[in-house]
């Protein structure tokens, strides 16, 4: 049988999975949930955005759960950073010989409406704030990856026109950043927006390494993660119990749950080095916390049925 590329999940659910939740996470649960997610097998997990607290009040501890971290030998931990001042914030987790975060994550907009209500920036402004972070980040040691939001759809502006998602990774591209990401922010796209969309990047700018990110709004975000592996993408985002949104999207939930992706990349032979069994606990310790039921399916089905050997 072929042997099928493995899949690297990015998990989001420190970040993106509780930005938008009303329940306000301690520390302490931070730290129990970004553990746990890496004693699952995650290697790479977006930990805390580097945000002004009183619009993202969730991320208000950023800097406390980022030190509480493990010094662990494989594991990278990424910082989200909308402009300079949160690059910095970023970069002095990592004083006084403290481990702090390995990675930023930048975030362009492909729509200059969310651009302006989610971080104060056109669209022109937020590509070059990115390209900025980035050289400051190899200046400084760090991996620096970069996310184009609504790529698929903007929750004011409706369509976003595939070219203008081109050229703004044409231009990313020329600051070398480890990765590109395209993130279907509100959850409007479907596989075949999917395979055009790369197909078109691919063809535009065939170096580059691509990333996947998908909220299931509308119930495609694991078709679609399957059609980006399809033309592809082997690095997908996802979040522990499928927990996500956008304070600045109307209407956004959550992207697609760990669970359910492991579950898919499981069964179709995929590799990806994470335990769905250890994800699903993950997913149901979140649920307590939450006091209620999580999005995530696999949560609340299970793997694989097991044969009953009980006589």
């Amino acid at each position: 049988m072929l042997k099928l590329p493995p899949v690297e999940i990015v998990e989001v659910g420190a970040r993106d999975g509780l930005q938008n939740e009303k329940v306000l996470f301690t520390t302490e649960q931070k730290h129990t949930l970004i553990t746990r997610a890496m004693d699952a097998g995650l290697k790479r997990l977006e930990v805390a955005s580097f945000v002004h607290p009183k619009l993202v009040p969730q991320m208000a501890d950023a800097e406390a759960v980022v030190e509480s971290l493990p010094d662990i030998k494989g594991v990278e931990y990424v910082g989200l950073v909308l402009n300079k001042r949160g690059y910095l914030r970023a970069l002095a987790t990592r004083e006084g010989n403290k481990r702090g975060v390995d990675e930023v994550g930048c975030v362009v907009t492909a729509s200059n409406t969310f651009g302006e209500k989610n971080q104060g920036q056109t669209r022109e402004d937020s590509i070059s704030v990115a390209k900025e972070i980035i050289k400051l980040a190899k200046r400084d040691g760090l991996q620096a990856q970069v996310t184009v939001s609504t790529a698929f759809g903007c929750p004011f502006e409706g369509e976003v026109p595939k070219q203008t998602v081109v050229d703004m990774v044409k231009a990313l591209a020329d600051a070398e950043p480890r990765e590109i990401a395209i993130a279907d922010t509100i959850g409007v796209a479907t596989p075949r927006d999917v395979t055009e969309l790369v197909g078109l990047i691919r063809a535009a700018v065939p170096g580059i390494t691509l990333r996947a990110h998908f909220h299931n709004t509308r119930n495609t975000g694991i078709a679609n993660a399957w059609a980006a592996y399809e033309a592809g993408i082997h690095i997908l985002d996802s979040s522990i119990a499928g927990l996500g949104g956008c304070p600045f999207a109307p209407r956004a939930t959550g992207n697609i749950g760990t669970e359910d992706l492991l579950y898919l990349l499981d069964r179709s032979g995929i590799e990806t080095g994470v335990d769905l069994d250890k994800a699903i606990e993950l997913g149901e310790w979140v649920g307590t916390v939450l006091g209620r039921s999580v999005p995530a399916m696999v949560t609340h089905a299970g793997g694989f049925p097991q044969p009953n050997n009980a006589s």
